[in-house]
């Protein structure tokens, strides 16, 4: 409800009739000093058994003129007042007159509620008395009881005008209530007054806020006059759907038509100019709105201006506009909020946030506080956002679902995936966005068996699965190979209507490559009703990390007379599924394609695609030139590329020039103390391998452990080197020995190499066989029929021994073996590898 100051008249005469003659009343103080003075009771029906003081009885006339002036000047606590004397005298507590007039007045007020308690005792209740309570809800809501409300009305036999029909249709807008619009708008047909301009006018903003275009421009075609505000809707119902050229054409439509743009005209128009980035456009309006002193002390012009400006990325312009503005609303402080996190400017952001809170939390909304815990998010400021959150709880704002979760999000984000889960089960309100966020961020903190679960529970619950949280959830099958689960997405995506979303079928496309279904996510993308750039960048990768380069190029070279022109990551794509491939001249050549024919500036991920083709292949030195010659300074990523090749072709010389170049730059996790110590453990330098594992530990680095998945009948298995804890260990570990003597039969020798330890052969060989991939086969073989496929996942890229040997145990088991590494994919078969020995 709106301050009563706001809406202060201080030279409005009012009259009041006494007996003593007539007064003028000036200020609010008048008025209350010709009132009872006692404490004012709470309107409702409890009211019947309280006692009050006696007061001499004033007619009716006056009682209704004291409800005048209580009414235009929003004086809540005299009308309670009057209302209580009002109901002392049953000469009047029945007087339909006075009954409206109490109603009007609670109304005034934004007693809605206590509004309607009065006026469900009126007998009688007139037409206009029927619109102003359609009205108070229509405003203030519940929509859905101005619904109601309306149909009740049509149920007493009072006549609806032209007035009844704006304000429940103004309802539908909210709820978005078509159903009820379409019948309301049958019924204005009936009463003919489709033409009436105020019924036409909400009858279009319904249908635009129901997403029926056509109809709301079949409206406004038929209107035979029509104002700025008319027009205003369609442009306002325009932008709202994103529909930049539509809302320009209908600007310079209605001035061709001699209606001028008025300040709503360019708060309704500036939101899509800043969603389209034109920022020309949106100079040329900031002109206009100079030109015409639309934005001389008008905060919602200047606001829209600040917002478009922002979202153009334009924050010199609208940082001038937020300092100059003399009053600011919370909307202002939230729009220039989320333009500096918009163009990633966090720190610049949380100042403003300081600045704003310093002026008062009156301003402090749910929006700005949103904006603020992804600023928190991106900055990986935990200790930020737990504050933010201890103020949630404290304002109460904790209750808006937007702001639960943004902190849902924030939480998820930097890493705290326990606090979010906590904070997820502790929320009294859940809605689709709520499930999408703790379902990505247990994804993105690597906890995939979690977010299935969580999918589950939603599923369950009955909460409404739309296009982002399947998009949220077919990662989770895709991290843990999980084909059964993947399925069964599927078919839920299908039986569900989303298969026709562009990002569902990506999503879907990447599962099956991840998956190992390398055919099935073919015959997606070929079904796909309308392929993007992210549908071929999916499906070439997908080719890239399966090994089959040639397919990668042939997809690559249809793109473009499909419509669709190669951005940045489909030469990341093409560039990866050549280095995989071993096709170092394919490679090399669209390398430099890329910039002399498609004019893409090659960036750091190029570079390092094209060290590790150059790395795989064995020319090192070409390698080390390459990079040598890059345009601005090769990151870590690109130095441990190279040695990771060095590590592969036991170049030891080459190797420590990497690693001290690693080192100066200073490593950003473990693969370089690993690479490092692996590349002088294979070449037998153990001491210079502990020496290196030593400084990884004294930096706070600490390797992962090699880590196997296998899924049987929808439960996924997990194995880690040389565990013990599965149910089925023994038998595991027995089935391993039995393998180890049948590929010893056939040629298998351990190579000791990658036993990375200074011990005894006989050791290194036994700490070999135990590592995670191989007990994950053992498992397959003992629990799938003969002759079924085994298919593996792995966190670590496989070692060289294991890669040998589970080309052996495929000629032993007569199985097909596929293992899925950190880079690639391997389909062994008959004793070789779809990769060619070079991954």
């Amino acid at each position: 409800m709106l301050s009563s100051k706001a809406y202060l008249i201080p030279h409005t005469p009012l009259f009041f009739t006494f007996r003593h003659g007539f007064s003028l009343l000036h200020t609010k103080s008048q008025a209350r000093s010709l009132l009872p003075a006692f404490a004012p009771p709470p309107i409702s029906r409890a009211l019947k058994g309280s006692q009050l003081p006696h007061f001499a009885a004033l007619d009716v006339n006056t009682y209704a003129k004291l409800l005048d002036s209580c009414t235009r000047l929003k004086l809540l606590a005299e009308g309670n007042d009057i209302h209580r004397q009002i109901f002392m005298h049953s000469s009047c507590a029945r007087n339909s007159f006075l009954l409206e007039k109490i109603v009007l007045m609670y109304i005034s007020c934004g007693e809605t509620e206590s509004a309607r308690l009065v006026f469900d005792g009126v007998p009688q209740p007139s037409v206009f008395l029927w619109n102003a309570m359609i009205r108070a809800y229509a405003w203030n809501g519940p929509f859905d009881r101005a619904i109601d409300l309306y149909e009740r009305m049509m149920g007493s036999g009072v006549e609806r005008n032209k007035f009844t029909f704006p304000f429940v249709l103004k309802a539908c807008s909210g709820l978005e209530a078509l159903e009820d619009g379409i019948k309301i708008h049958d019924e204005v047909k009936r009463a003919g007054l489709e033409s009436d301009l105020y019924i036409s006018t909400a009858l279009i903003d319904m249908y635009m806020k129901c997403g029926c275009l056509e109809d709301a421009d079949e409206v406004f075609c038929r209107m035979p006059n029509r104002d700025v505000v008319a027009w205003n809707a369609m442009v306002a119902g325009c932008t709202l759907h994103g529909m930049y050229e539509e809302t320009v054409r209908f600007v310079l439509e209605m001035q061709r038509m001699r209606t001028r743009p008025n300040p709503s005209t360019l708060v309704a128009l500036l939101p899509v100019v800043g969603h389209a980035k034109a920022l020309v456009q949106g100079k040329s309006i900031h002109a206009f709105c100079t030109r015409r002193y639309f934005d001389e002390g008008d905060v919602l012009v200047n606001t829209a201006l600040l917002d478009m400006y922002a979202k153009s990325e334009c924050l010199v312009y609208a940082r001038r506009i937020f300092d100059n503005m003399s009053i600011r609303n919370e909307v202002t402080w939230s729009a220039i909020i989320a333009g500096y996190v918009l163009c990633g400017r966090m720190v610049d952001a949380l100042q403003v946030f300081r600045q704003m809170m310093s002026e008062g939390p009156s301003i402090v909304g749910p929006t700005s506080l949103a904006s603020i815990l992804r600023a928190c998010a991106s900055l990986g400021d935990f200790d930020r956002g737990r504050l933010v959150h201890s103020y949630l709880v404290k304002s109460g704002l904790i209750m808006d679902i937007t702001v639960a979760n943004s902190l849902l999000s924030m939480y998820a984000k930097v890493g705290t995936i326990s606090d979010a889960m906590s904070f997820f089960d502790e929320m009294d309100t859940k809605d689709t966005v709520s499930y999408s966020a703790i379902i990505s961020g247990c994804i993105q903190n690597g906890n995939a068996e979690e977010a299935l679960d969580v999918f589950r529970e939603m599923v369950s619950s009955s909460m409404e699965v739309d296009a982002a949280t399947m998009v949220g959830v077919i990662p989770a099958c895709s991290h843990l190979s999980a084909l059964q689960h993947g399925r069964c997405n599927h078919a839920y995506i299908t039986s569900h209507g989303l298969a026709s979303d562009p990002s569902v079928c990506n999503a879907l496309i990447d599962m099956y490559a991840k998956c190992g279904k390398i055919d099935i996510a073919r015959k997606v993308f070929d079904t796909m009703p309308k392929q993007d750039t992210v549908s071929w960048n999916t499906i070439i990768a997908g080719y890239g990390i399966h090994g089959v380069g040639d397919e990668a190029i042939s997809l690559f070279l249809r793109m473009e007379p499909a419509g669709l022109v190669p951005d940045d990551i489909t030469f990341i794509c093409l560039l990866s599924a050549c280095s995989h491939s071993g096709l170092i001249a394919q490679g090399k050549h669209w390398f430099y394609a890329m910039t002399e024919i498609y004019n893409i500036v090659p960036r750091m991920e190029h570079y390092i695609c094209m060290v590790d083709l150059l790395g795989r292949g064995g020319l090192l030195d070409e390698a080390y030139d390459f990079i040598k010659k890059m345009p601005f300074e090769a990151d870590i990523r690109v130095w441990v590329a190279l040695l990771g090749a060095c590590r592969v072709h036991k170049n030891i010389e080459l190797g420590e020039e990497v690693s001290r170049m690693i080192q100066k730059l200073g490593p950003e996790g473990t693969g370089s103390f690993v690479a490092l110590s692996n590349l002088y453990s294979a070449t037998g330098r153990f001491n210079e391998a502990a020496q290196v594992r030593i400084m990884q530990k004294e930096k706070g680095f600490t390797k992962s452990p090699g880590c196997s998945w296998f899924e049987i009948g929808g439960v996924v298995h997990a194995f880690i080197g040389g565990d013990q804890s599965h149910p089925q260990s023994s038998s595991i570990y027995q089935k391993l020995e039995e393998l180890l003597v049948e590929i010893r039969k056939l040629g298998y020798l351990a190579d000791t190499s990658y036993a990375l330890h200074d011990v005894e052969e006989e050791e290194k060989e036994h700490a070999l066989i135990y590592h995670s991939e191989k007990l994950a086969i053992a498992f397959g073989l003992l629990r799938l029929r003969h002759g079924q496929p085994i298919f593996i996942t792995k966190n670590l890229r496989v070692c060289g021994d294991c890669h040998n040997a589970i080309k052996y145990i495929t000629l032993a088991a007569k199985r097909d073996i596929t293992v899925r590494d950190a880079n690639r994919f391997h389909h062994f078969k008959d004793g070789m590898c779809s990769c060619g020995d070079f991954w």
